[in-house]
């Protein structure tokens, strides 16, 4: 295993090239995969989790310096919701296949189960700071008061690309369910992200800082702490909840769909509580770095998903779509992208994992 990181961290651009290559490979699949999607989500989950892995590596790459001190024993909690996202959707669909779509959201339900828990633990052992991406970047600061989070984090390198779904519909929607990924970077030039790391590997190691509990969080922040970590816990048990009351009801009916999003907003009214109604009244506010606020601004933009989440899309959504393709359809070229669009949009809708925005 040394000996592939050496290999990886020495040809990383070699590396990407070959990435790049193989992604887009998967659009020569035969169309006899088009029978069954378990071959191409294979593929797919296998190409995304090969470039995690890889992406990791590179990342956790020593500098002669510092090489002792790079080498964390600390669980990797980023690579691990990275593979599990990456893995989903192969989940998702091998549980439709073999064993229908009912129990399909027994799987689902145990990735979702597996996601909190990693993402609650990582909370936990970060010091309880606001999760970027749903835990997938870091979140470090260079300060001994990790509760004032202001600026100073370091941020996971953002080079590693999504890839997209074999199946056409996969990969339309699966750029849409992620759309909102880019809110946070297109703030954030790239030359200005490759400084914060090289910083950030430069640096000497500080002095290791007690880690926060909630009991400390408490005592140094008061209540706008505390429901800080609430509005977090809220936002990384939504999906779980979601899924569940799916499983339970079904997934045209409107009381999962509505819970999830009562859940989503309840958990930013908090957030959003916390980080400004205190601010005028008490010095103890919770002060968010600009990263956590873009992440912020990031949820937000997920919350478009809803409209294509049923029963809201097929009461609604789909009829909308509809009726614009009709009126564009007379035109030359327009209509014919715009019913190619609504198409994949229609296919790919039914994947969880697609619209789960999690």
């Amino acid at each position: 295993m040394e000996a592939y990181k050496r290999w990886v961290r020495t040809n990383k651009e070699y590396v990407h090239s070959l990435e790049s290559l193989f992604n887009g490979l998967t659009w020569l699949l035969p169309e006899r995969f088009s029978e069954s999607e378990i071959g191409p989500e294979a593929v797919t989950s296998v190409l995304g989790i090969i470039t995690a892995i890889n992406e990791h590596i590179i990342d956790t790459t020593p500098t002669q310096v510092h090489e002792t001190s790079a080498s964390s024993s600390s669980f990797p909690y980023s690579l691990c919701i990275t593979l599990l996202k990456d893995s989903e959707t192969f989940i998702e669909v091998v549980g439709q296949q073999y064993y229908g779509e009912d129990k399909k959201w027994n799987f689902i339900a145990v990735t979702e189960a597996i996601k909190a828990l990693v993402r609650l633990a990582l909370l936990r052992n970060h010091g309880y700071k606001m999760l970027l991406h749903g835990g997938e970047n870091s979140n470090e600061d260079n300060e001994s008061d990790t509760l004032k989070r202001q600026s100073g984090y370091g941020n996971r390198a953002q080079n590693r690309q999504h890839l997209g779904q074999t199946h056409l519909e996969g990969r339309a929607l699966s750029a849409l369910s992620r759309f909102g990924e880019n809110a946070r970077r297109v703030s954030e030039p790239a030359w200005l992200r490759r400084v914060q790391h090289q910083q950030a590997i430069m640096e000497p190691p500080a002095a290791a800082a007690k880690r926060p509990t909630v009991a400390s969080l408490l005592s140094e922040k008061g209540l706008p702490g505390g429901f800080f970590v609430l509005g977090e816990a809220t936002y990384i048990l939504r999906p779980l909840i979601y899924v569940l009351l799916i499983r339970k009801y079904g997934v045209r009916s409107w009381f999962p769909w509505s819970v999830s999003l009562a859940v989503d907003l309840m958990g930013m009214s908090i957030l959003s509580l916390v980080t400004t109604s205190w601010l005028t009244k008490q010095n103890n506010n919770v002060q968010l770095s600009s990263p956590e606020k873009n992440e912020l601004n990031r949820r937000k933009i997920l919350w478009a998903l809803y409209l294509m989440r049923d029963p809201f899309f097929c009461n609604y959504t789909r009829q909308r779509l509809e009726s614009t393709e009709k009126i564009l359809q007379p035109i030359p070229v327009v209509g014919f992208l715009a019913a190619k669009l609504i198409e994949l949009m229609v296919g790919a809708q039914t994947r969880y994992t697609y619209m789960s925005g999690s």
